[in-house]
């Protein structure tokens, strides 16, 4: 994956903001709701399918690196290998499956919204998953506090974050050399 220093400062720029919007945090047991899946539509919507995964790729080095910069200001690999885990890599996915379901219509409000809607039930399925395999919960309890718990809020942050990044993407597109 071979960018341009415009893009990579760009891809650094949302690692930033997906960082600042991860500390929006409302406590919902083992799996907190937060802003990172808002930030990571919106990544991808702006930027693209390469420069939004890339700015999810550098959030989620400089987490591992120990920066604070996943939800609650926590890092490291035991976060990664902890519950939440699977919903962190599963921002890859989401950024892989917005950004490609965004290539066949990019400027689009609807499809749009289908593409991170897409993309967030991904990040859901990864990280329900994840949370079954670290906690030992049967499936039923991971289904329940890790997928169905989320799936309102993360339609709303979708659309939000669709909605958003095409709208910016418009107007700043030609200032940015976008794409």
């Amino acid at each position: 994956m071979r960018l341009t220093l415009r893009q990579q400062i760009q891809a650094a720029l949302f690692a930033i903001i997906i960082a600042g919007l991860s500390q929006l945090t409302i406590p919902l047991g083992l799996v907190p709701l937060t802003g990172q899946t808002f930030a990571i539509g919106l990544a991808v919507t702006f930027l693209g399918t390469r420069t939004g995964t890339m700015a999810i790729l550098i959030y989620l080095l400089l987490g591992l690196i120990g920066l604070p910069v996943f939800a609650g200001f926590s890092s490291g690999i035991g976060v990664l290998f902890g519950p939440t885990g699977g919903y962190l890599v599963g921002f890859i996915f989401n950024g892989l499956v917005t950004g490609s379901l965004l290539s066949f219509k990019s400027n689009n409000y609807r499809w749009a919204i289908i593409a991170n809607i897409a993309g967030a039930l991904a990040t859901l399925a990864f990280g329900t998953v994840w949370l079954k395999w670290s906690t030992g919960m049967d499936w039923s309890a991971a289904f329940s506090g890790g997928f169905v718990l989320f799936i309102l809020p993360g339609i709303i942050k979708a659309v939000a974050a669709a909605v958003l990044g095409i709208f910016l993407r418009n107007r700043l597109a030609h200032k940015l050399a976008l794409r």
